[in-house]
């Protein structure tokens, strides 16, 4: 098992062999720029090629990306994930998608797979071991609303827009049904609605898990999960036990060819029965040469570098000053430890360097204390060393967070303050520094760190994530200037509190004043933040204007009316009667700092209020920017009101409202009122 250079994609190595390590999704998805995600895609592919073709990778089914919505921030495994919005999610599965197997950027696909790439878990699986809860037993419970408008659209979008090859179903229940024992999902939705051509694999002994769950013996589950369409099964089950099924006539041969036929298809799309993989017409020249490329080495960096989130900077006390910093104190325990930047599914990276040796490029003169011997930070013994070095030295760069061993794969948070005596050691350096110190979180979710956000001596916080084999070269250069920060946080990161109102097994993400639950993500979340989704500064400052303000009317024909009328129903969002409301919006986006940046540029949706299960406001699109300092460019995007404009009832289905609707881009917003006619339902 190896790594491919993301986290959370499986790969079969025969041989230890390096690969570049890109950052962990998490930060990727903070970029907001699908073309990043798509190259750095692409890179892996083409590493997998190169081990491949060089006699070091056993096959060239990728398990991944992981798209699973990031629903809670204790989740182990949300920093997999890019984000928390369904939309954000789609695009990334959708772009990741295209640049593992072969296909164009814009959509068009390749005659042979490059790889095959597989959209897991498929679906609302989020919960790894919380309390008496596991991923083995856990039964989520969802909605048919929240089913289709948030956990179900970044695999939708996998199959029909990035046509992945594979689905992965999970190990737990949905509603009191096994995923991999489910026809209504797999065959279906996922390869009859959807149009999946490829197979569906199980996650790691999911059958056997159903056996005593939710299959009675083992050739049972076997039966539930072959007749639902599985075709692949992830361990051993079915190797032991088809046989028996087989001839106790819970299974016919012609469920097994099925499965098979799946499987090989895509196997020869990957050209494995067409001799020397070398003499491959389209991949065969990728050598072991394209491993560890120089290009994919700098596209981690620039992964990283964009990836990076600033979250406070009092008095613009970042960057520093090469010249005027003659002195640092590095304090923290993941200061050190190049091993935590990658994240999990993590192999051995082409090179590595820590934060700490990457600052020694910056200024000779570094101070560095642990402070505590590891994110557990269980007994801060080294305060007072630490306090010596920030009181001795012209600014602190504190690296603190989490590790794997606070989240990860079978392991959820229990709380989501920094662990152990991290908030003792930082607030302790801060008192002593003679200037305010700098704060870097290297961590995968989201932390309570409500005390730096209001501590004077706090002067700054970047968010790094798990930036990947390049993440130490990218701190530094933030710090130093050498990159102007520009990145959003793709996920809300909420007060410890609201795990105190919110257990982990309540699938719900609408609000339910009724009972004070007060709702997941931005979308419906009401209660208070600590940094909000979409939220992060720069050294450079954005402003966002629509260039035309005029209110806009869209004048449904042949949309089905609801009576009363309030709503059009929406039966297909690329009907022609759809498709005739479309309209283009541009936002004129100015940088007027003096430095030149990358900034992602956010369109949302709001309604005028949040009743009948609307969000509270919606992503509808985004892309990403480069902008000179003074520099001014306008960004087009396109508007689909049965998609964009709609929202999604109690029973699933699809309406735009009538009245007022308003797009949103920083603080400025349009209006785009809908005739009233009627609802309309998708």
């Amino acid at each position: 098992m190896a790594y491919g250079g993301t986290g959370s994609i499986h790969w079969s190595f025969s041989a230890i062999f390096k690969a570049t390590s890109f950052p962990q999704v998490i930060v990727t998805g903070a970029s907001f720029n699908p073309h990043l995600w798509y190259k750095i895609a692409q890179a892996i592919s083409t590493e997998a090629r190169g081990i491949f073709n060089n006699g070091q990778l056993d096959g060239l089914t990728l398990w991944g990306p992981n798209v699973n919505l990031y629903r809670d921030p204790r989740w182990g495994r949300g920093h997999e994930t890019p984000g928390e919005d369904p939309l954000h999610l789609s695009k990334y599965a959708t772009m990741y998608v295209r640049g593992l197997q072969g296909d164009s950027y814009e959509g068009g696909q390749a005659k042979a797979l490059k790889t095959s790439a597989c959209c897991k878990h498929f679906t609302a699986y989020d919960l790894e071991k919380w309390g008496t809860a596991s991923r083995f037993t856990f039964d989520a419970v969802v909605t048919a609303q929240d089913m289709e408008d948030s956990f179900q659209p970044p695999f939708k979008s996998c199959v029909q827009d990035g046509h992945a090859s594979c689905l992965m179903c999970p190990f737990n229940r949905i509603n009191g049904v096994a995923p991999c024992g489910d026809h209504n999902f797999l065959t279906k939705l996922a390869k009859e609605q959807w149009g999946l051509d490829g197979y569906i694999a199980s996650d790691c002994d999911a059958i056997g898990v159903m056996v005593g769950m939710y299959a009675r013996t083992p050739e049972n589950a076997t039966a539930l999960a072959l007749k639902a369409g599985m075709d692949v099964d992830c361990g051993t089950h079915l190797q032991n036990h088809s046989a028996s099924a087989l001839g106790k006539k819970m299974i016919t041969e012609e469920d097994i060819d099925r499965a098979l036929r799946n499987q090989f298809a895509v196997r020869m799309r990957l050209g494995l029965f067409d001799g020397n993989p070398l003499e491959h017409k389209d991949y065969g020249r990728i050598g072991k040469d394209q491993v560890c490329a120089k290009e994919h080495q700098e596209l981690a960096l620039q992964a990283a570098l964009e990836g990076i989130v600033l979250l406070k900077n009092t008095h613009k006390i970042l960057p520093l000053s090469k010249t005027k910093v003659s002195s640092l104190a590095v304090i923290g325990p993941n200061a050190n430890n190049a091993s935590i930047l990658l994240g999990n599914y993590q192999g051995p990276p082409c090179v590595s360097i820590t934060p700490l040796d990457a600052l020694r490029n910056y200024t000779s003169d570094i101070k560095y204390v642990a402070g505590c011997s590891n994110a557990a930070c269980g007994s801060a013994i080294g305060i007072k060393q630490a306090e010596e070095a920030a009181n001795s030295t012209d600014h602190v760069v504190l690296f603190m967070g989490l590790s794997l061993d606070q989240e990860r794969e079978d392991f959820d948070r229990s709380d989501l303050l920094l662990p152990g005596s991290q908030q003792e050691l930082i607030t302790s350096v801060a008192k002593a520094a003679k200037n305010p110190v700098i704060l870097v979180l290297l961590c995968g979710g989201p932390v309570d760190v409500s005390f730096a956000k209001t501590n004077p001596k706090i002067g700054a916080i970047l968010w790094a994530g798990y930036p990947g084999q390049a993440g130490g070269h990218a701190i530094a250069q933030v710090l130093f200037g050498e990159y102007n920060p520009g990145g959003k946080l793709p996920v809300t990161w909420y007060p410890q509190d609201y795990i105190k109102q919110v257990p982990m097994t309540n699938m719900n993400m609408r609000a339910d004043n009724a009972t004070k639950y007060p709702g997941r993500t931005y979308r419906f979340y009401q209660g208070k933040t600590v940094f909000p989704f979409g939220y992060g500064l720069s050294y450079s400052n954005y402003s966002h204007e629509f260039i035309s303000k005029a209110k806009k009317t869209l004048k449904p024909v042949g949309l089905k009316a609801a009576h009363p009328a309030s709503h059009y129903e929406i039966i297909e969002t690329k009907s022609k009667e759809c498709q005739k409301l479309n309209f283009n919006v541009t936002v004129r986006v100015k940088n007027h700092g003096t430095v030149e940046g990358r900034t992602p540029v956010l369109l949302f949706l709001r309604w005028p209020n949040a009743s009948n299960g609307r969000p509270r406001k919606q992503l509808i699109d985004f892309t990403s920017v480069h902008l000179k300092a003074k520099e001014t460019t306008p960004v087009e995007f396109a508007v689909h009101p049965c998609e964009h404009l709609s929202r999604v009832t109690e029973e699933a289905k699809r309406v735009i409202d009538t009245g007022s609707h308003f797009l949103m881009v920083g603080e400025n917003e349009i209006e785009v009122t809908v005739a009233e006619q009627g609802k309309h339902e998708l």
